[in-house]
């Protein structure tokens, strides 16, 4: 596997003020409504919506924000339609972004992600143009603090995972689409405690950045993930581990 997704290990490090928080709710209520008006309300029917729970119960999401985002999408409690749309574009340094949004204004979406790209080196591209540079995995973080290397890749094997890499305090195991929870439960029935989960844009290729320029490329990444409508960026950043470090601080 070429790479991971780098931007969720520096956000996973950061710590999470009450600001940031709110934000990251509001985010996490939008996947929640969307997921269960595509597939349903039974996240056991329904693994985008079971991952969606996961992920609010991992940030201390209350229990009824949950059902009541659920209850908006399955048409129970009124709610806003939201759209996915995906928007490509280039950093800093000639990397790739892939960004995801849900938005219940396309317009006004674009105009503010052209915005930030600018503002921050970067530049709005084409659909397809960066898309065919990436492909959707699982990756599941494990902290190394909380096992050993050995516990890590006898779990993961046994579970049939595709990879395992240990890289800035974090054991990284990715699967492919169809075994990704799967691979989680079987890691946990091996007594692996589970950090962080997602479906990510893996990069095929990496282009190293380093210095200023990888200072740049997380400076924008920080100014879209800033944005409610922005719900996940993918980068082929290949960061430094000395700047990778400090920037996790």
């Amino acid at each position: 596997m070429a790479g991971h997704s780098k931007w969720a290990q520096i956000k996973r490090k950061k710590a999470v003020n009450d600001a940031k928080r709110g934000q990251m709710f509001t985010k996490l209520i939008r996947e929640l409504t969307v997921a269960a008006r595509d597939g349903g309300g039974d996240p056991n029917f329904n693994p985008r919506l079971r991952l969606a729970v996961e992920t609010a119960k991992a940030g201390n999401m209350p229990q009824e924000n949950i059902e009541r985002a659920i209850k908006k999408g399955t048409g129970e409690l009124a709610g806003v339609n939201y759209e996915e749309v995906v928007y490509e574009g280039y950093a800093p340094g000639g990397v790739a972004l892939y960004i995801e949004t849900l938005t219940d204004n396309p317009k006004r979406t674009v105009a503010a992600v052209r915005h930030l790209l600018t503002k921050n080196g970067g530049s709005l591209g084409t659909a397809g143009s960066v898309a065919w540079q990436f492909d959707r995995r699982g990756q599941i973080y494990i902290e190394a603090a909380g096992h050993s290397e050995e516990e890590v890749l006898e779990a993961a094997l046994e579970a049939r995972a595709e990879d395992v890499v240990q890289e800035g305090g974090d054991f990284i195991v990715t699967t492919d689409l169809a075994s990704f929870h799967q691979v989680q439960d079987d890691m946990r029935e091996a007594g692996i405690r589970i950090a962080q989960a997602e479906l990510a844009m893996i990069p095929q290729n990496e282009v190293d950045v380093a210095g200023k320029t990888a200072e740049r490329l997380v400076r924008l990444m920080e100014a879209l993930d800033g944005s409610d409508d922005v719900q996940k960026i993918s980068s082929n950043g290949n960061i430094d581990e000395d700047t990778l470090a400090r920037l996790s601080q």
